[in-house]
């Protein structure tokens, strides 16, 4: 088995980005065109209104999820940004599991921030890096979104 330098992991917050979104969207690892009547029925069936992190409220809760990853899963995070509506984290080599890793920062921002509403998607997205090449290519992609 090839070595694993790192993972990308992808998370968005709840309701900003529904199955049939006209971004396009995964079902199963397979990239489905929008479906404008299915993203109307998700939509219909939202509980909250969907969550953006506030401006304000990106940096903090960037340090938060990067320094709960660190501290309590042992797991180097080699580039993190926090957008309104979605987080990219690349994590280093780790014995932690992604499911946990992702646990770790969804509990961590859900702590920092204190909301009593959902503030995450169910799923996240995860990107393994199997050379050096791919985890530096992740790493700059997620870092351009800090600028």
């Amino acid at each position: 088995m090839a070595r694993l330098w790192g993972t990308l992991i992808t998370s968005t917050t709840y309701g900003t980005w529904l199955r049939g979104d006209a971004r396009g969207w995964v079902e199963r690892g397979e990239i489905k065109p929008p479906e404008p009547t299915l993203e109307a029925a998700d939509r219909a069936q939202l509980k909250f209104p969907p969550f953006r992190f506030a401006e304000t409220e990106l940096t903090p809760v960037r340090d938060a999820i990067s320094l709960a990853i660190q501290a309590r899963r042992d797991t180097k995070v080699l580039a993190i940004t926090v957008q309104t509506w979605h987080v990219h984290v690349v994590i280093g080599e780790s014995l932690a599991s992604i499911p946990a890793v992702v646990k770790c920062l969804k509990d961590a921002a859900r702590w920092h921030l204190r909301l009593d509403r959902p503030i995450w998607t169910t799923g996240y997205d995860k990107r393994y890096c199997f050379d050096e090449r791919s985890l530096l290519a992740r790493i700059a992609y997620v870092e351009r979104h800090n600028h």
